[in-house]
């Protein structure tokens, strides 16, 4: 399935590949279950036994992905609180948790995303809820860009350094993502907790 695929997909024009890969690796933060890793670990492979170049491998992906993030981010900052503070939106985030949400981004904004966007399933929630909470675009933009570049530029050379296993390097990142999984749903649990013990909060700020 692997080769057929491959062989298909090196035929196409270099231009048209690199935008595909560049495509691919944003989609994950419209729909997170297509994971950007697979594409930018195709890429890197395909640098290898083709004739694309790994630094145009690595850049699509990553300015796919990270602009795709930003697009998310700009989506939340401009509609997440006009949808929040209606009737709908203050069931799942009230004023209250929505402060406490702004003042937890303005003390651990930086880290807290540089760290998440390593974690499967919470980097795709990450620019959005930033938005939602107002944090300015470039305390968004740089850490996720050098996240992303980190973790790309990692998958790109391990595809590239892949030859012809392609599975096994596959395989390998699906049981890192396994492993970093825990660490998501330990966040994602701690996220839940924290929004069940402020949401009756009755307290005025």
């Amino acid at each position: 399935m692997w080769q057929t695929f491959l062989i298909w997909f090196e035929g196409l024009p270099n231009a048209v590949v690199y935008l595909a890969l560049g495509g691919g690796a944003a989609v994950e933060n419209v729909f997170p279950p297509i994971p950007a890793d697979t594409f930018v670990v195709l890429g890197g492979f395909l640098s290898a036994v083709g004739d694309l170049r790994l630094r145009w491998v690595f850049a699509a992906t990553w300015v796919g992905n990270v602009a795709s993030a930003m697009v998310m981010y700009r989506l939340g900052h401009r509609y997440g609180r006009p949808s929040l503070e209606g009737t709908w939106g203050r069931r799942f985030l009230n004023t209250h948790q929505l402060r406490r949400m702004e003042r937890f981004y303005e003390r651990w904004g930086t880290p807290a995303i540089l760290l998440t966007r390593f974690l499967p399933g919470l980097r795709s929630a990450v620019p959005v809820s930033a938005g939602v909470a107002g944090r300015p675009f470039w305390g968004v933009a740089l850490p996720i860009a050098v996240a992303s570049a980190i973790w790309y530029g990692a998958l790109a050379w391990a595809g590239a350094f892949a030859g012809h296993n392609l599975d096994f390097v596959l395989g390998t990142i699906h049981r890192v993502n396994a492993w970093l999984l825990g660490p998501a749903l330990l966040v994602a649990g701690a996220v839940v907790v924290w929004w069940w013990r402020t949401r009756h909060h009755d307290h005025h700020e």
